[in-house]
């Protein structure tokens, strides 16, 4: 299987590839704003899978998972139908219990469409109260982070 993980000049990065369909459009074919986020959350999942943190696994050998405390998106230009697309994904911070990830959603040609900054929280499942993240958990997240500056948060 091919490695989604790229080296970046600001650091690594997990790129997930798709195509907007018909059903992810509005009546003008172009991707409805919602469809951002389901974007992300995919390329979120494929990415902690890669990094060898499925959602299953991580519930089922510790008893944690990750959930969304918090998304800001801002979108930079629509996609349309049938337009190829990336979503990458970095960790700008990883604290005792969270992390906030960076997910660009790009044309082909490397435009930023949407940028998305995601704070995601450890708990165990039914509870609201943050967990640590587990050493592997942490260590595998440091892996996506960025080093440049401006695009690093304080969590």
């Amino acid at each position: 299987m091919k490695s989604n993980l790229q080296s970046t000049e600001s650091g690594a990065a997990h790129v997930y590839h798709l195509r907007v369909y018909y059903e992810d459009t509005d009546a003008g074919g172009v991707v409805y704003h919602a469809n951002y986020l389901r974007f992300a959350e995919r390329a979120r999942t494929e990415a902690l899978r890669e990094l060898g943190l499925p959602h299953a696994a991580m519930v089922e050998q510790f008893a944690l998972m990750f959930v969304v405390r918090r998304v800001e998106i801002d979108y930079l230009r629509p996609a349309r139908l049938d337009d190829r697309l990336s979503v990458v994904t970095a960790a700008v911070a990883v604290g005792g219990a969270s992390a906030r990830l960076r997910q660009a959603i790009t044309a082909q040609d490397g435009t930023e469409l949407a940028v998305a900054h995601v704070d995601l929280a450890c708990v165990a499942p039914g509870e609201a109260r943050p967990r640590r993240i587990p050493p592997q958990w942490r260590a595998a997240l440091a892996s996506l982070l960025v080093s440049r500056t401006d695009k690093v948060a304080t969590i």
